[in-house]
């Protein structure tokens, strides 16, 4: 039996996931939704904390060397790639992150670029700071998987107005790791257009199926000077609600910038328990990891056989990485209001509808398979109950 086949009772316990009467209304539904874990983090993560909660005192915190440490020492072991300790900072997490660069780097008005369907927070931050956003639309391709279609790349990032391209490696929700001659492409066109890439690599350590990540600022120098890349212990390691990540930027003044925002709205320490987290799981989470991407691996193949065997008009986009399934639905010939209203009444099952991640993201349905495998069938006997 593996560590990962254990249930526990996340219900009352303030968890935005399981609260799931405050969301949908409903107590009864079994939430696959929102992108976090039923996994307990790993032990070492847990005797820190406690350690930390043993001293007492939990006064103002900064990640130490020790922590930059652990950084660098992760990046090189996992992803072959050696950074210098004084380009790390920090935010309470990755869309945080994003937000600050928006105000540090751009300007109202100032464009910005996303890559439908992707993780809808690119978009909606950008609106929020009354930016315009631009559409670079994702191509499916006959082996469906997502395709960058970069003349349509191209033709955004020239506009006059254009100074940011969010990307997001790996690719949430599709799970696609951008190869490094598609990101080799994607840096030339920007530094070509001198706008700013925001990479957010927060999945980039739950890679599935031998799939290699490449950080598009370890290309080459001139991308590093070119990218703001985010990073965080939260999606490997379920710390999401410890509020600590890592902001990687080489250019010096990039980085005094978003520091100035940063400090501008007071986010200059991190949360205690956080960083003691975050320096834990860099350093000795990596045979825990390794477990975890092989009991993902598992999940991927049990949703693959079962969706064939009983609902093979929902076609799985076997991902390359994250703990999210993209499903596509669309041969069902439903809206995404009548699917999540079939989910939910009749199947008793949270999954996020596609459109939330962009126009071309309609008609799919995005699951979170970090569960125990038990939770996983639970799953997928309620999609075939909402869907037969």
């Amino acid at each position: 039996m593996s560590r990962f086949d254990q249930v526990i009772n996340r219900k009352n316990t303030n968890s935005v996931k399981w609260d799931t009467k405050k969301i949908f209304g409903m107590e009864d539904v079994l939430p696959m939704w929102v992108a976090d874990m039923d996994f307990p983090a790993p032990d070492e993560v847990i005797d820190a904390l406690h350690s930390r909660a043993d001293h007492g005192i939990f006064g103002y915190t900064m990640p130490g060397t020790n922590t930059e440490i652990a950084i660098q020492g992760w990046l090189k072991t996992r992803h072959n790639w050696e950074i210098d300790k004084d380009i790390i900072t920090y935010s309470p997490g990755i869309v945080t992150a994003i937000s600050i660069a928006i105000q540090a780097y751009t300007g109202s008005e100032d464009k910005i670029v996303v890559q439908p369907p992707v993780y809808y927070p690119f978009f909606e931050m950008a609106k929020k700071h009354k930016r315009e956003v631009l559409y670079n639309q994702l191509i499916l391709n006959s082996d469906n998987r997502y395709e960058i279609d970069f003349a349509d790349l191209e033709e955004k990032l020239s506009d006059n107005m254009t100074k940011m391209f969010i990307l997001c490696n790996p690719h949430n929700p599709g799970g696609r790791v951008w190869s490094k001659e598609e990101l080799t492409k994607i840096g030339e066109l920007c530094i070509k257009h001198d706008v700013l890439i925001i990479s957010d690599d927060i999945h980039s350590d739950l890679l599935l199926f031998d799939s290699h990540y490449t950080p598009i600022a370890s290309i080459n120098k001139a991308f590093a000077e070119q990218t703001i890349t985010c990073i965080a212990p939260s999606k490997t390691f379920n710390l999401a609600g410890l509020q600590a990540s890592a902001v990687l930027i080489t250019n010096d003044t990039l980085k005094r910038k978003y520091n100035a925002v940063l400090q501008l709205y007071g986010l200059m320490t991190v949360n205690t328990f956080g960083s003691d987290a975050m320096e834990a799981a860099y350093k000795h989470g990596g045979k825990w990891l390794n477990e975890l991407i092989h009991y993902l691996e598992g999940n991927v193949r049990f949703i693959e056989n079962f969706l064939n065997e009983h609902l093979p008009d929902i076609k799985v986009m076997r991902p390359e990485a994250t703990y999210l399934v993209w499903l596509d639905a669309r041969n069902l010939k439903k809206t995404d209001d009548e699917l999540k209203n079939l989910l939910l009444t009749k199947g008793k099952i949270a999954l996020e509808p596609g459109s939330k991640f962009g126009k071309n993201g309609a008609g799919y349905l995005r699951m979170n398979i970090a569960c125990p495998r038990e939770t996983v069938k639970d799953g997928l006997d309620r999609l075939k109950n909402a869907l037969t």
